[in-house]
């Protein structure tokens, strides 16, 4: 665990694993140390906000050693059901690289749970994890300059689905017509962390 500063009013904090960020982002999210103000996971860091107002960042950091890592993302966490039409661009080659037939792809993808660990890359991203292991693959060798709102992907142990168009590598299986995020609503991204996720296919 290394802490770091980060801008005027940020602690970040790198771990070994994604496993080790939601285990202490859990733990956190139930008991915050005095100033901080919100916890942001990633990969393999977890960033703290504090209020720049009222937080010892010495104190801060005594705390979050202090404390007891749990389990992960909360189990209970809010579900989320997403309708899929599994026409992608890439659902060949997803096939080709896992050695799955196209039928078997989609099959795995709407067989699991998938939790949003973290987000990120644009606003309402939300980066899947918990697929299966037959379903890791590298992102595209060349991305895409434009790849549509609502475009659902795979890129090494994530799926994600676009927010709205814009440039992306990550390997096109199909799409879906749900509104991942939108500034009219509260919240505005349906993809938060701990949010478990299902597939569905239609179409």
């Amino acid at each position: 665990m290394r802490f770091l500063p980060c801008a005027d009013s940020g602690l970040l904090i790198e771990l070994a694993d994604l496993q080790e960020v939601h285990a202490l982002y859990a733990a956190l999210a139930d008991a915050p140390p005095e100033g901080v103000i919100d916890l942001v996971p990633a990969a393999r860091t977890l960033l703290l906000q504090l209020d720049p107002q009222r937080s010892d960042v010495k104190a801060i950091e005594a705390a979050v050693r202090a404390v007891e890592p749990r389990g992960g993302l909360r189990e209970e966490g809010e579900q989320l059901e997403v309708p899929v039409v599994y026409d992608g661009a890439d659902l060949a080659e997803v096939a080709r690289l896992t050695g799955l037939t196209e039928r078997e792809v989609v099959d795995k993808h709407t067989g699991a749970e998938w939790k949003v660990a973290f987000g990120g890359f644009a606003p309402g991203f939300g980066y899947l994890s918990g697929g299966p292991q037959d379903l890791v693959v590298p992102r595209r060798s060349e991305s895409r300059t434009a790849v549509p709102a609502g475009a659902v992907g795979l890129a090494g142990a994530f799926s994600g689905i676009y927010p709205r168009e814009s440039p992306g590598g990550w390997q096109l299986i199909g799409h879906t017509d749900l509104q991942i995020f939108s500034i009219d609503r509260d919240p505005p991204a349906l993809l938060r962390p701990g949010v478990r996720v299902r597939f569905r296919e239609i179409g």
